[in-house]
């Protein structure tokens, strides 16, 4: 199992000041400690930093321009993959020739190192750029199948019934051929079965659901991965999925690092952000069926340290995170994507959870993971001579 990063550029509210300096104060640390982090964690043996696409999430994520700041992170990387997480695909938010210029720039300018994910987002933010919700799955596919399109023809056109395109020669094309890996971010079960079934690798959360309920997901989506029909020109199978990591050398720090209370922070303002954006515009039937559970997270009336003891989060000094690793490797994961940045965590206790990471859980992980192909091997060899 590999460990990527998951980045959303968080700006947690109060900020030092009236508009307009404290966002602006706030948003310019954010982004220069992002990425001495993500610069830190090349050199640490992360296999992916993932980051978002995310419009007008205050305090939460105040990235919108992904492919900016992945062409930024080609220039002073070496070996850490990008990954866009996501590509917000309708094609109300963004022309498809678009999203194709974007991504395979980054792909040359990476020398190869591009991930695609590609996702139709909430009603918060289609509502503002007039997305028809009702078609944005089909339009989500149908894009994703014009992007590939345009990067496997010399020239591409396409009369279709969400998009005409006249016959052009779409520049620039990837670096990987025939085009970077393509995910799918994906949370409910019917999602999830739609990543399968279009050979697209999953990206999910581990957020606010046990471990158990999170494999049997898993393995829906691996049972439709069985007859998939890829739609694009790659087939991807594998399992990313993301959660709140924090590794220390002792837990005695938890509390200098503000551990307990970015948890607190990032679970409240999680909540509290779908009741005041997200809630009316979801079915009655979901609104009645979330808003209990909502509702006392947005007071903070919920116990953090719960969230530790059902693995939800992984913390911990690295033994203890490692442990925890491990069972989602059990549960079919294929990557976890450590969100090490939430809340209110000083840098320098962010930075030295990249290198424990780094030093001592990955090269674990992969030390596990090449005896386990030795075993395997040996196994095969010797059922081989048996036969």
């Amino acid at each position: 199992m590999e460990l990527g990063l998951l980045y959303e550029f968080e700006a947690p509210k109060p900020w030092a000041g009236d508009h307009p300096w404290g966002q602006r104060t706030m948003e310019r640390q954010a982004y220069k400690n992002c990425i001495e982090q993500i610069s830190l964690a090349d050199k640490k043996g992360f296999h992916t930093a993932w980051l978002v696409e995310h419009h007008f999430r205050e305090g939460r994520s105040h990235m919108p321009c992904n492919d900016v700041v992945l062409g930024a992170l080609s220039q002073i990387t070496e070996n850490i993959r990008l990954g866009f997480g996501v590509t917000l695909m309708p094609h109300e938010f963004i022309h498809p020739v678009r999203v194709a210029e974007k991504v395979a720039t980054v792909d040359l300018l990476s020398r190869g190192r591009a991930e695609w994910g590609m996702g139709r987002s909430t009603p918060m933010e289609q509502i503002a750029f007039g997305v028809d919700a009702a078609e944005s799955k089909k339009k989500m596919l149908a894009a994703c199948k014009t992007v590939s399109g345009m990067w496997a023809e010399e020239y591409y056109e396409e009369d279709s019934e969400y998009l005409q395109f006249p016959k052009r020669m779409v520049t620039p094309k990837p670096y990987q051929f025939p085009h970077p890996p393509c995910w799918m971010a994906a949370s409910s079960e019917e999602t999830i079965r739609m990543a399968g079934q279009n050979g697209l690798g999953l990206l999910c959360f581990s957020i606010m659901q046990p471990l158990e309920k999170l494999a049997g997901l898993i393995d829906i989506y691996r049972e439709e991965q069985k007859n998939a029909v890829p739609v694009s020109h790659v087939h991807t199978n594998k399992v990313g999925v993301y959660t709140l990591v924090h590794c220390t050398e002792s837990r005695d720090k938890f509390e200098t690092n503000r551990v307990w209370d970015s948890m607190w922070w990032w679970y409240r303002e999680s909540a509290a952000f779908i009741l005041k954006w997200e809630m009316a515009h979801l079915p009655k039937e979901a609104q009645d069926k979330a808003f209990p559970l909502l509702k006392k997270q947005a007071d903070g009336d919920f116990d953090i340290h719960s969230f530790d003891d059902q693995d939800m989060v992984i913390i911990g000094t690295p033994e203890e995170c490692l442990r925890k690793f491990l069972k989602y490797e059990e549960a079919g994961i294929d990557q976890v994507l450590c969100y090490v940045n939430f809340g209110y965590l000083p840098q320098e206790a962010v930075l030295e959870s990249i290198t424990l990471l780094g030093d001592y859980v990955i090269p674990e992980l992969k030390a596990m993971g090449a005896k386990r192909t030795a075993r395997n091997l040996e196994d095969s060899i010797a059922l081989q001579a048996a036969e």
